[in-house]
């Protein structure tokens, strides 16, 4: 844990950076939606509510609290963030109009400008956005996650190539925050896989992974500097037994839907005490694997028989007030403040360490 050098005097200028709400795809719910429902990114356009709060928070132990919405006009924003000149970036940034392939990028450009941030460094985030090169890390630290193959644009495989048992799951292959997930994603044979791979690839032009659908239960491990918090359960009580139990776009953003009223968390979780030791291990060695900092979310799906799988890494988890993250550090007896206080003090850490190692 970071330590307590910076909490209770007002110290440093901190800039909170974040993505401008944008619409990127014309659906970000994974199945057929009318006009009228189309809208921009809802997990964008959520999480742009909480800013105002997080900047009064931060004002109580910062001299100066600024922020910045960012997008493709990175000659403006480089020119506002040197006018400012903040000892500490909290970066939210996790597109530039709602382009996730930029995530990394503007992490790289703080970098370039030599001043510290929150989070994972460029690197990171670029390795975990890519689904697959998440998994080829995984595996080569013999970190166990579910079989799969990556298909690019219009690419289709015939039932002899295909090699994963069914059901298999598909998602966007650059992707996060559920985008292009629902009821439809899981697939039971061959005839579904190509259906749904038509959808995909007309609705977002991008490439898809295809994995083997672990049955089972979803946890969601929060990781805060290199501390694993109590681990959190996804229940899907109530959820009709023809939908899939997974969390979909919907889910997370949508409170009218039927997945959002039926995927509550559990925090903690329900776990033998070898079974959630095996699970921490098997985060922390993610987290090290992917040269992780800061704060990660590692979700896992266990089977019935405890076997747990990693399905994905998120390096810049959502940390609203009701965000599954915050739950967690909730359980662990960090209170909100305290979690934002704890992301800027790991970043003032690493700058009065360059200061030091400069000097």
């Amino acid at each position: 844990m970071s330590s307590d050098r910076w909490k209770n005097i007002p110290s440093g200028k901190v800039l909170i950076c974040y993505n401008e709400p944008t619409r990127y795809y014309s659906n970000y719910l994974g199945k057929e939606i009318s006009d009228e429902e189309q809208n921009n990114d809802l997990s964008e356009r959520e999480f742009l509510k909480q800013i105002a709060n997080i900047k009064k928070i931060l004002q109580k132990r910062h001299a100066t609290v600024d922020t910045l919405a960012v997008n493709s006009d990175i000659r403006s924003a480089i020119k506002k963030i040197t006018a400012l000149s903040p000892d500490v970036i909290l970066n939210f940034v996790e597109s530039v109009e709602g382009n996730s392939n930029l995530e990394s990028y503007i992490a790289g450009v703080y970098d370039l400008l030599g001043i510290p941030f929150t989070g994972n460094n460029a690197i990171t985030l670029g390795n975990c956005l890519v689904k697959s090169k998440t998994k080829q890390i995984l595996q080569s630290h013999g970190l166990r996650t579910p079989h799969h193959l990556i298909l690019h644009v219009n690419q289709f495989v015939t039932k002899d190539e295909f090699n994963l048992k069914f059901p298999v799951i598909l998602k966007l292959a650059r992707e996060d925050a559920s985008i292009g997930i629902s009821e439809f994603s899981v697939v039971k044979n061959f005839e579904s896989l190509s259906e749904r791979l038509n959808y995909l690839y007309s609705a977002y032009s991008q490439e898809v992974i295809v994995e083997e659908y672990i049955e089972g239960r979803e946890l969601n491990v929060a990781i805060l500097g290199g501390r694993v918090l109590p681990i959190s359960e996804i229940c899907f009580d109530g959820l009709p037994d023809e939908l899939p139990k997974i969390i979909t776009y919907e889910a997370k953003w949508s409170p009218d839907s039927v997945y959002y009223k039926h995927t509550n968390p559990r925090c903690p979780a329900e776990l033998d005490e070898v079974t959630k030791q095996k699970i921490e291990k098997m985060a922390l060695e993610a987290f090290d694997a992917l040269d992780c900092r800061d704060y990660v979310r590692v979700d896992v799906r266990l089977t019935n028989k405890n076997v747990p799988y990693i399905i994905e890494v998120n390096p810049n988890p959502d940390i609203s007030p009701d965000a599954g993250f915050v739950r967690s550090a909730s359980a662990a007896g960090i209170g909100y403040e305290d979690l934002l206080y704890n992301l800027t003090n790991f970043a003032l850490d690493r700058l009065h360490y360059d200061t030091q190692v400069a000097v």
